[in-house]
């Protein structure tokens, strides 16, 4: 008995016409929902990072995983919702690794290297998954906006909290000096990612933890009277 005639393929079927293809092939490339949203999300990944934002596409993607667009839709409702998701996992992941730097140490100097190697090896990350968040062209997106807005005060007030009480400063002249070193890290790193030719990982952390620690150690402030 054919068994085309048994019933409609699942939704979750390869493209026919390839070798090997057919109905039976079809149903052994099924993933469970969850683990074919993870591949999904990984392939949209890769597109994302090739071509950025605008030009990326859902066929796109679609192709990159090997499956129907109408698959595709089935988890996610549109490209902007696919970037969301990506942004949401990967500031969380660095923010992680951020504030768990900050923490690892009760020297400061030593806080100040870890979180600079810590985020020095989130954006040399093979995946390149820091171009999502520094260089997708949807800075001024409000969705995005609005999560790196986040990103950025909670990190700035977790550096502000450490200056705080390392030099009694006030908290809002600690945050404001948070957002000042989060700057300078952004955008020695968005240099950095950019070279050809580059210092090694370790060097960069290096003397960008060395900038800052000579910037932050001048605290506080001396007293003019």
């Amino acid at each position: 008995m054919n068994d085309q005639t048994s019933g409609v393929l699942p939704a979750e079927s390869s493209r026919s016409g390839e070798p090997g293809g057919g109905p039976a092939a079809a149903r052994s490339k099924r993933l469970p929902r969850e683990q074919r949203r993870r591949q999904l999300l990984g392939c949209a990944l890769k597109v994302f990072v090739a071509h950025g934002y605008h030009g990326a596409s859902m066929d796109d993607i679609a192709d990159a995983a090997q499956v129907s667009k109408p698959v595709l839709y089935q988890h996610f409702p549109g490209k902007h919702e696919l970037f969301i998701d990506l942004l949401d996992t990967h500031l969380g992941q660095l923010q992680a690794e951020l504030t768990h730097a900050l923490a690892s140490h009760t020297d400061n100097k030593e806080r100040v290297s870890a979180t600079m190697a810590a985020f020095y090896e989130f954006v040399s990350r093979e995946d390149e998954a820091y171009r999502l968040i520094f260089a997708s062209g949807m800075e001024n997106d409000d969705a995005v906006g609005d999560r790196l807005e986040r990103f950025h005060d909670v990190l700035a007030g977790a550096i502000g909290e450490v200056i705080a009480d390392d030099t009694g400063q006030p908290m809002a002249a600690s945050t404001m000096l948070g957002h000042g070193l989060i700057g300078m890290v952004l955008s020695a790193a968005r240099h950095w990612s950019r070279l050809s030719e580059r210092p090694d990982l370790t060097t960069s952390s290096q003397l960008i933890s060395r900038l800052a620690w000579r910037g932050i150690s001048g605290f506080p402030m001396e007293s003019e009277g």
